[in-house]
């Protein structure tokens, strides 16, 4: 899957992209609410040769995030696909601090949810830790909507950490409704 948007390409992530990557997901900052910090550049490397295949149902898939016009490395979006292709995606962004504030996360989501959307899935989730108030605004800026607070649920970091679940609907984008609104 290669898209485009306006500002993004979204690609497969290359070997090349190590270096730009490794610096931007090896930020303490950017990790601060992430599983997954690389400790080295091979271990970048690593990581991008074993999630830059094609989709599979029940996997994980990394898409890289482009700036359109110069193809400069900006940031990642990673897909989890359920085991039955058409029960949903799970969706997860890291954007280097340098490109984050110019809305190109929400631009590369929408894109990610046209397609998953498109390909048959009927729901869209992603998981976030409740400190992370950009992320979560984003989420809600998309029309996702709340589902459920996981309190400590999680050890990251060296501490037990919440978990929000955020949710959006395949009839609910189509339609472009306002899911609080919707019932059911």
């Amino acid at each position: 899957m290669d898209l485009l948007t306006p500002r993004l390409r979204l690609d497969a992530l290359a070997s090349g992209d190590a270096a730009a990557l490794y610096a931007y997901r090896g930020d303490p900052e950017v990790a601060r609410y992430q599983g997954w910090q690389p400790a080295s550049l091979d271990e970048a490397a690593e990581w991008i040769e074993a999630l830059a295949a094609e989709p599979a149902p029940g996997h994980w898939w990394q898409r890289a995030i482009r700036l359109r016009d110069s193809g400069e490395l900006i940031g990642d979006l990673g897909l989890g696909l359920a085991a039955d292709e058409k029960g949903g995606v799970e969706l997860g962004i890291t954007i280097a601090p340098s490109h984050q504030g110019r809305g190109y996360a929400a631009e590369a989501l929408r894109a990610a949810l046209d397609w998953a959307f498109a390909r048959g899935a009927n729901r869209a989730t992603a998981s976030v830790d409740p400190r992370n108030t950009a992320s979560v605004a984003l989420l809600c800026s998309l029309g996702m909507r709340q589902e459920a607070h996981f309190r400590e649920s999680y050890w990251l970091r060296g501490e037990w950490a919440d978990d929000l679940v955020f949710a959006l609907l395949a009839r609910e984008w189509r339609t472009g409704a306002d899911p609080a609104a919707l019932t059911r």
